[in-house]
């Protein structure tokens, strides 16, 4: 039978006030006793509606989106475009950071706080390909990234072996044929943003004739500014010769033009460096960074379609869907563009 608040407070040992108190957040209740009411509600399992529509319907009209961390520009933006997309079709949105926590990833698709939601939108980095069972949840699940593939839910992800190909395709269009890699990662046993990208840089290297220097091929601490910056600063202290970057995401790619700067390099007359992601600072960083939008709006756009689709079903099981977004080359200053301007699109395929 449905669990209710009557007996969520009968368990919790406490009132149906305190229960409602509890799940919308008010400030005054103790901690001991909203600990207990949290343990009471993910012992029975218990959703409860939290609007007025909710009461009608058995919706909340709030969806939840879990991401790693919204320091970083990329998650922070697509945030964004999510919460814009979700308020266009009337809909609110919990946003959930899991700092790429395992155990933070675990909790948002089968805790309470996010299950308080019509659905959720999911970017794991912590769980992987062996965890592809977890993802069969009995609420509206849509994954979003790369490291999860062919599971049970619907699933939007973007191009990036295509377009970190293409990338480097660009950088080679430009005549240059030592082309360092930030932020690599080469783990044959993962799927990641690092792993794919890595091998679209590999690909175009290898269709344009020329064989991948591993001492141009760097990992990075940390996907930030920092990260990119020190990964830069040691390639350039060991003395490597180099006239292309192409760094794994725009926040190493705004460290690496700091770290060419410092070191006395031209961008894009000695150095041309293009990333990935498509981050406003990009635009403003001096040069602008060129860069990769990997269909960011779409992503979302695409995510909180197939999400409201699955909340209208009421449970309707059907086969799970893929799509993959498309993406575009922006070609800035630092690969020599006087304005903005773009490579032809490529198009997403379902």
């Amino acid at each position: 039978m449905t669990s209710t608040m009557h007996d969520v407070a009968r368990i919790a040992g406490v009132s149906v006030k305190t229960v409602s108190n509890v799940i919308n957040d008010h400030p005054h209740v103790r901690d001991e006793t909203r600990r207990r009411v949290r343990a009471a509600i993910e012992e029975l399992g218990y959703r409860p509606n939290l609007s007025a529509r909710g009461l009608r319907s058995g919706k909340t009209g709030i969806i939840g989106l879990a991401v790693p961390e919204l320091r970083e520009n990329y998650f922070a933006e697509l945030a964004d475009a999510v919460i814009r997309v979700a308020g266009s079709r009337g809909l609110g949105v919990v946003v959930e950071q899991t700092g790429g926590d395992r155990d933070a990833e675990l909790r948002s698709i089968s805790g309470a706080r996010l299950r308080f939601t019509d659905g959720i939108l999911f970017s794991p980095v912590a769980l992987g390909q062996r965890d592809v069972h977890l993802l069969d949840v009995p609420f509206p699940l849509v994954l979003l990234g790369e490291r999860i593939f062919d599971g049970p839910t619907d699933h939007v992800t973007m191009r990036n072996v295509d377009a970190a190909s293409a990338a480097v395709g660009h950088l080679l269009s430009l005549g240059r044929r030592r082309t360092a890699v930030i932020g690599a990662r080469d783990d044959a046993d993962e799927v990641s943003s690092a792993v794919l990208r890595l091998r679209g840089y590999r690909s175009a290297l290898a269709a344009a004739g020329i064989t991948a220097d591993p001492a141009l091929v760097r990992s990075a601490s940390e996907w930030t500014p920092r990260g990119g910056m020190q990964a830069m600063q040691r390639l350039l202290d060991e003395g490597h010769e180099l006239d292309g970057v192409f760094a794994l995401n725009d926040a190493m790619g705004l460290g690496v033009l700091r770290a060419l700067q410092d070191a006395g390099r031209r961008v894009p007359e000695d150095v041309a460096v293009i990333g990935f992601d498509d981050v406003d600072e990009g635009r403003y960083a001096v040069p602008s960074l060129s860069t990769v939008d990997p269909g960011r709006d779409e992503i979302a756009r695409t995510a909180v379609d197939l999400l409201v689709e699955r909340i209208d079903e009421k449970g309707t099981r059907r086969p799970a869907r893929t799509v993959t977004t498309g993406f575009r080359i922006v070609v800035r200053e630092s690969t020599g563009g006087r304005a903005e301007s773009t490579r032809p699109a490529v198009p997403a395929t379902a």
